[in-house]
């Protein structure tokens, strides 16, 4: 094992992937603040993160944001990315009671030391793909978003906690967990998620398409392109109803990769990554666990990050 991987990781979480799943997950009568606000969210949110810090002890974190859930340049390329989750009055569907939690996740996280940080026309999965590359190794990504199979990289290394079935039973990806689960290499995740489609993200994929044939379709031409450069050649062995069903998809093909790939080159500003070992403003963070109710969330927390001392 390198030195590299010996050393401490930097957890870079998707934040709306986790609160997310936590509202989902709690039911909002079983929390919420004095005045009845639900805070099932937040609770989730940060028990999450105690649990992280608690069994992968980094010594660095930064949460992630979506500062834009649908990127205009996105939906140039490919106009059915997420519309299906856009509100009729614009912005994304989200259900009324979570909106009001995430501005108290962030004074929570701000009050205990833990950096946020989004950008302008990036969504939250492009900037975790950027600090996974800026950032110095070893890197574990907090994710329930398949995309983020594409950063792993075992030479960084960069691993996935993919937290699909919630944080308690995270699956630590290597190259190999992705080798295993879906037959094609991380770095050809991405190529191989856009031949299979995603509904979730409003991704069609390739009509007849699905995983296995995407996987042995990357693993024999390499990558879209390459496919659209056999499609070319009548030489190529494709089947043909294959071959009809590829170039039927053909301008779908062209611009489908850009999608889905994380951008990796998002302007960020230099970061505090390291990771507190005690609340930065222990006044703010207990009147904030006064007024929403989060005492016990909030206690596990900081117990979990002064644990790493």
């Amino acid at each position: 094992m390198s030195d590299v991987a010996q050393q401490p990781p930097i957890l870079l979480v998707d934040s709306p992937s986790l609160y997310f799943r936590a509202y989902f997950g709690i039911p909002e009568s079983a929390a919420r603040a004095e005045d009845g606000s639900p805070v099932n969210a937040v609770r989730g949110f940060l028990d999450m993160l105690a649990t992280l810090i608690r069994t992968r002890r980094p010594d660095r974190m930064v949460c992630a944001l979506d500062h834009d859930w649908r990127p205009d340049w996105r939906v140039a390329l490919l106009p059915s990315y997420k519309a299906h989750r856009l509100a009729p009055e614009g912005g994304e569907v989200v259900p009324d009671t979570l909106t009001p939690q995430v501005p108290v996740i962030l004074d929570v996280l701000d009050a205990i030391g833990i950096t946020t940080v989004g950008a302008a026309g990036y969504e939250a999965d492009d900037v975790l793909g950027t600090l996974s590359v800026t950032q110095p190794a070893p890197a574990e990504v907090v994710s329930g978003d398949r995309d983020l199979f594409q950063l792993v990289d075992d030479a960084r290394p960069v691993r996935l906690l993919y937290v699909g079935r919630g944080v308690a039973k995270l699956e630590d990806c290597d190259d190999a967990a992705v080798r295993a689960r879906y037959g094609v290499p991380a770095d050809r995740y991405a190529d191989f998620a856009a031949l299979r489609g995603d509904p979730s993200d409003g991704l069609p994929g390739v009509p007849g398409v699905g995983e296995k044939t995407a996987a042995r379709l990357v693993t024999r031409y390499g990558d879209i392109a390459g496919i659209l450069v056999a499609l070319d050649d009548p030489d190529s062995g494709f089947a043909p109803g294959l071959r009809a069903k590829l170039a039927a998809a053909r301008d779908y093909l062209a611009v489908a990769p850009k999608v889905v790939k994380v951008a990796l080159d998002v302007p960020l500003p230099d970061l505090p990554t390291d990771l507190p070992t005690a609340p930065a403003d222990p006044d703010r963070l207990l009147e904030l666990a006064q007024r929403w109710n989060l005492a016990g969330s909030a206690r596990r927390l900081v117990d979990a990050l002064a644990g790493r001392s």
